[in-house]
């Protein structure tokens, strides 16, 4: 080492901003929450390279996988600027895991990606606590994952969150299938926005003047923040009790990005029109105050939110009051919304208007 070297202090990964000792420590802090995601087909542990699955403890006979992958938006957004970060972790698993059940797969597993430039543990371990709660709701593992330190990448405080899922389901299950004229449509409620739309949502909430810590104008005893925050509906488990009783359940659209107009058509086959009624059900308030704040027409609201439908279920007529109360039991709320009719493309007609009031 030449003489102008030795002058200059020696440097470390901590002093460029990564520290290993923060990563292993949370490797610790996380394990309890992991835990209590194990299911038949893993092995329980974790911090190896890989997580591990074994399909064949689990009984399917001639299974395909469904792997869907996807991230929370905007919405960390929300809770970062608000330290509010309990809830997205289910949000990252729910965007996931509602995708395979909508062709019938049963989750499996779950690994995560958690990006920052600074590592802080405490909002860490309370992200991944929300992913492992997302997890137990849907019955899949937390498997692994991946925590990336990157200084510069971020602004301080900032993180970002991605996620995937790997399903199962046998061959002859796989859906869509049968879909004909004349199914009904069975709509879920949602429990607010889900993970949809918070770009237009944070720009209403600046117009309107008020802060995330304001008093929700369309939910009592919460704050604004509070409720844009609440986490994505997970219907997994009691979609999958359903599907394990009947085979008249012909397709299911998650109603995510681009509303029951766009997530709809994706499940319909040529020739069939989804003729839905907007009076058969009433959107939450937050959708209304939503609409009416930022002067929003209805063809927007129903492409960009959910309004208040979460999942939808493409069924045979005659089983359709069965199916509605299997799943009522199961906690949800249904509602007829529509029906299936011949038509032309592959598209969803509207008739009636939603009602705001």
């Amino acid at each position: 080492m030449n003489e102008k070297m030795m002058n200059i202090p020696s440097l470390s990964y901590a002093s460029a901003g990564v520290d290993i000792d923060t990563g292993k420590a949370l490797i610790s802090a996380i394990k309890p929450f992991i835990s209590v995601t194990q299911r038949p087909g893993t092995d329980g542990s974790i911090g190896g390279f890989g997580g591990l699955f074994d399909i064949a403890e689990i009984g399917y006979k001639d299974p395909l996988l469904v792997a869907a992958s996807d991230g929370v938006g905007t919405k960390l957004k929300i809770a970062i600027e608000t330290a509010q970060h309990g809830t997205v972790g289910q949000d990252l698993v729910a965007m996931c895991v509602n995708d395979l059940i909508v062709q019938g797969a049963e989750p499996l597993f779950f690994l995560d990606y958690f990006a920052t430039g600074k590592l802080d543990n405490a909002v860490a371990v309370s992200v991944i606590a929300g992913i492992a709660e997302g997890c137990r709701l849907s019955g899949c593992a937390l498997i692994g994952g991946e925590t990336a330190e990157m200084p510069g990448m971020y602004q301080q405080g900032d993180y970002d969150l991605a996620g995937f899922s790997v399903g199962a389901v046998e061959r002859g299950n796989l859906l869509p299938k049968r879909i004909k004229e004349g199914d009904l449509l069975l709509g879920l409620s949602s429990s607010g926005p889900h993970s949809n739309g918070y770009s237009l949502i944070r720009k209403i909430i600046d117009r309107s003047g008020l802060s995330w810590s304001s008093f929700s104008p369309f939910e009592r005893n919460k704050t604004i923040a509070q409720s844009v925050l609440e986490p994505t509906r997970i219907y997994v488990k009691s979609i999958l009790s359903i599907l394990k009783k009947t085979t008249s359940i012909h397709a299911i659209a998650h109603i995510t990005g681009g509303g029951l107009t766009e997530n709809l058509s994706r499940v319909l086959p040529e020739g069939l029109v989804a003729s839905i009624d907007l009076l058969s059900w009433k959107p939450s308030q937050i959708f209304s105050w939503l609409r009416e704040m930022g002067n929003i027409d209805d063809d927007e609201m129903l492409r960009t939110f959910n309004c208040g439908i979460g999942m939808l279920i493409v069924c045979d007529s005659a089983s359709a009051i069965s199916i509605s109360q299997n799943l009522q039991r199961s906690g949800e709320h249904v509602t007829e919304i529509g029906i299936l009719k011949s038509g032309d493309g592959k598209n969803v007609s509207y008739s009636g208007s939603l009602d705001w009031k």
